[in-house]
């Protein structure tokens, strides 16, 4: 049973892995939800496709003034440490043991090539993170028993009531929910 973890979900702007637009993550320590984190991003490339601005109702205005990926995860990865490593201060160190806790998200191969994507744009070293998914999960544990196997129906399943389905935050909520009951 994984009591440790990050979810975690993107949204992007257009067709390209790259152009996260907006980051939501839990943070789960020893089985409890501890903390969350949520940013909107300047995506790149900078263009927004009519198709994802109408399913997560993020536009370039929202983004405009929003920091870039890099600025972001740097914030991330110092909240991430002070939540489970407050003892290390060396950032090497902290950044070692990041990308020892498992990332789990709702179609992982997504998310994961979002990170990736993005990461390789800003010419960051990616730490090879473990994705766990609980869309493979849920297939697993409910096979035909659910309609389908899409997050609000999994979400729902587990006991969890997803309220607005693609903000990044509340998908990472209902990821982290679904991971907890299932994993």
């Amino acid at each position: 049973m994984i009591r440790d973890f990050i979810a975690i979900d993107f949204e992007t702007a257009n067709q390209h892995p790259s152009s996260v637009c907006s980051v939501g993550v839990v943070m789960v320590r020893d089985g409890q939800i501890v903390d969350t984190f949520y940013s909107l991003i300047q995506p790149e490339p900078n263009y927004y496709t009519y198709f994802c601005q109408r399913v997560h109702g993020i536009t370039q205005n929202d983004t405009d003034d929003a920091p870039v990926f890099s600025k972001v995860w740097q914030q991330l990865e110092e909240r991430i440490a002070e939540v489970f490593f407050p003892d290390l201060q060396s950032t090497e160190e902290r950044r070692y043991m990041i990308a020892m806790l498992p990332f789990v998200a709702h179609n992982a191969c997504f998310d994961e090539s979002c990170l990736k994507a993005v990461f390789k744009v800003y010419q960051m070293d990616y730490p090879d993170y473990r994705f766990y998914d609980t869309l493979t999960a849920s297939r697993r544990q409910f096979g035909q028993s659910l309609p389908n196997h899409q997050l609000h129906t999994v979400a729902a399943a587990c006991g969890f009531d997803l309220q607005h389905h693609h903000h990044a935050l509340a998908d990472a909520e209902a990821c982290a929910a679904i991971a907890l009951y299932i994993l």
